[in-house]
């Protein structure tokens, strides 16, 4: 009985020893962090983590998984920019299948011209920044393989499946270039978040998801050179958030609005994911409360 008693005093002795120790070392200087108050967002889901090792900073149903809308782009982009011996300066032909399909699914678009010649990288700014159904579908024709448009449309959105797959994505599935999907178009903010990492690992990603205006001198049937409409980036984040740096903004009957957001201050980059918001000026409101969070976490 003694014995007990008495190893019970030396461990509360150590105990106060450790505290004191601790104290006097500043090495509690740290618990704030913890105290940094974990945000409330309208959106059902999202996600938030140290872009340089992955932590996460955030979750809300991080792996649910819920139609992502033209989010589905930067995977689009991904697999384009993955392609071996990638020339952005290769012209493709604009057909009349893109225009009809943009006009049947009353879907985002670059207004890209039917006979126009446009460069593979200004598909890209067309695809990223008024999120163009019409650029993604060209890009989805130039670098999908097959004797017939839909063979090659059909070969692209495999490439993407198989992209997610070698980035170990378990709830992520493709049935479309571009969010308008077929029942199953599908993604999780965690996801989300590490397919937008890993597609700024590009440089060539990485400036045009920052890129606020655009504008593209296409090519047209005659030989002449046509300067087309500004393409405006539809990342207010851009605009509104000091250090933004991206990515991609999503929205569509089923996926609501969604907002994959990434953001850079001393040396330090946050990267995230908000899926179904609930208006396009709250899923901002969304990424920014978790931007500000990443940050102050990260300290």
């Amino acid at each position: 009985m003694y014995g007990t008693q008495g190893a019970r005093l030396r461990r509360a002795a150590a105990v106060t020893l450790t505290a004191g120790a601790m104290l006097a070392t500043g090495a509690v200087a740290a618990a704030p962090a913890q105290a940094v108050t974990t945000p409330s967002i309208a959106a059902k889901g999202g996600y938030v983590m140290n872009d340089a090792n992955g932590a996460s900073l955030y979750t809300k149903y991080a792996d649910t998984r819920r139609s992502t809308g033209s989010t589905t782009k930067i995977m689009t982009a991904k697999v384009v920019l993955s392609q071996p011996n990638l020339n952005l300066d290769a012209k493709v032909t604009i057909q009349k299948a893109y225009s009809d399909y943009v006009v049947s699914k009353n879907a985002s678009q670059a207004h890209l011209i039917v006979g126009d010649k446009v460069t593979v990288r200004q598909l890209l700014y067309g695809l990223m920044l008024p999120s163009g159904c019409d650029a993604a579908y060209a890009l989805a024709d130039k670098f999908g393989s097959g004797t017939t448009r839909a063979a090659r449309v059909k070969s692209f959105i495999g490439k993407m499946n198989t992209t997610a797959r070698s980035l170990g994505l378990r709830n992520t599935h493709f049935d479309s270039f571009d969010g308008i999907g077929n029942g199953s178009n599908y993604s999780t903010p965690r996801d989300l978040t590490k397919i937008a990492s890993s597609a700024m690992k590009n440089s060539t990603f990485r400036t045009i998801v920052k890129t606020k205006k655009y504008t593209a001198k296409t090519i047209t049937k005659t030989g002449s050179t046509r300067t087309m409409g500004a393409w405006t980036n539809t990342n207010t984040l851009l605009s509104s958030y000091s250090g933004a740096i991206g990515v991609k903004t999503g929205s569509g009957p089923e996926a609501k609005y969604c907002l994959v957001f990434a953001a850079t201050r001393n040396g330090k980059t946050v990267i995230g994911t908000v899926l179904a918001s609930t208006s396009t000026t709250q899923r901002a409101t969304d990424a920014t409360k978790l931007l500000n969070y990443g940050f102050a976490r990260l300290g």
